[in-house]
């Protein structure tokens, strides 16, 4: 069987981002999956049926690291000679498309599902910007997974046209419709997880679910729904993720809010999100940058409106007015104003609630996605092997 190799940098990109996806393709190649963390690893792998290499990564810059993180994984690949290497993720995409094309790896495809870059400046901004060209410059094929970041890129000229393409309607593993289904929780379970949280039955609950971090819009959020708060008590904020200290630290007012607000939950990060949609109202996501974002999938699945910035990605799931709100980037007055409008119309409410599941199962069924993404695998082998020929 032929080989396919997957790598990220973290194996919690594996358990998320492509759940479920390298277990279906291990019907068809040999497949092993690439990342840090080493016990983490080794449980994914158990779990999805694969074999696993484990990786020395982090996400910070490390060149030296990188350096002999690139060496083992070369010498991984004269040895296990795969057909297919893919990568996800920035820091696995430089050190696989790097390793992959001096070990003469014929077929290496990289997946772009955001640019961190866009919020950097000064020198760090230069370096990753060379970085990103150097990664696709390796890469035989890079899958931008929105129009909006396809677009970018050519903007930014890290790549031609002819290298670029977006697969299916974006994203990088699509939603199952069949597990993110509000249907699977009762009016029963979804008063007693209220009642669990201290969240009030009768609550507009708002959801963020994400790492909680500056440039996902946090500072804007808390600042818009504690100004809400003030006029209408009867909402509350559900906060579903885990703070980033070391990286993105959000602003301590912000914090201090969080941690203060009566009607502020928190719940760190949580395997399942799904109990969380079902009590939920409206999704809130006003990100300052992403590629093509599950959550804002997951929430249409889960029949929750969003309230989203207009970035790719979100404004690609999002259709104004019709399965939620698009509001300007980093602007607290037209979060305020959206979160007003959802709790004060109810036909917004209803009218954006049954869009927003069909809008889901319409463009971004997992099973599709995956049935799209081995025919780009295989039309990938059936252009090597018309080259071979020449």
């Amino acid at each position: 069987m032929k080989k396919l190799v997957r790598i990220t940098t973290v194996p919690l990109s594996l358990e998320k981002l492509l759940e479920g996806q390298l277990t279906f393709m291990s019907q068809y190649y040999e497949v092993t999956a690439i990342s840090a963390e080493k016990d983490r690893l080794r449980k994914y792998g158990e779990n999805n049926n694969v074999q696993t290499f484990w990786l020395e990564m982090t996400r910070a810059i490390t060149p030296i690291k990188d350096i002999g993180a690139v060496l083992k994984l070369y010498r991984f690949f004269k040895r296990e000679k795969p057909l297919i290497v893919h990568t996800h993720t920035p820091k696995a995409g430089i050190v696989g498309m790097m390793a992959a094309k001096l070990a003469n790896v014929p077929i290496r495809l990289h997946t772009v599902a955001g640019l961190p870059l866009l919020e950097t400046t000064g020198n760090k901004r230069k370096i990753l910007e060379r970085v990103e060209k150097l990664t696709y410059s390796l890469a035989t094929k890079v899958y931008p997974n929105s129009k909006g970041l396809q677009k970018i890129i050519l903007q930014e000229n890290f790549a031609p046209s002819s290298k670029l393409k977006v697969l299916g309607k974006g994203s990088s593993n699509g939603i199952d419709t069949k597990y993110f289904n509000p249907d699977l929780y009762s009016d029963t379970h979804k008063i007693k997880l209220r009642n669990d949280l201290g969240i009030p039955a009768s609550d507009i609950v708002f959801i963020f679910v994400g790492r909680l971090v500056s440039e996902k819009g946090i500072n804007e959020l808390v600042a818009a729904f504690n100004h809400l708060y003030r006029a209408q008590t009867n909402i509350s904020l559900l906060l579903v993720g885990d703070y980033e200290e070391d990286l993105d630290p959000l602003e301590k007012r912000t914090v201090r809010i969080i941690e203060e607000h009566s009607k502020i939950f928190t719940t760190g990060y949580q395997e399942d999100v799904r109990p969380y949609f079902a009590i939920s109202n409206v999704l809130a996501f006003p990100s300052y940058r992403e590629g093509f974002p599950n959550v804002v999938m997951q929430a249409g699945a889960m029949e929750l409106p969003a309230i989203v910035t207009d970035i790719n990605g979100c404004n690609e799931i999002v259709q104004n007015g019709e399965n939620g709100l698009i509001i300007p980037l980093k602007n607290e007055e037209d979060l305020l104003n959206a979160m007003l409008k959802f709790s004060k119309d109810n036909n917004l409410v209803k009218r954006t609630k049954n869009s927003a599941r069909e809008k889901i199962k319409k463009d971004f069924e997992r099973e599709e996605f995956w049935s799209v993404m081995l025919r780009e695998y295989k039309n990938q082998e059936e252009n090597l092997q018309v080259d071979n020929k020449k």
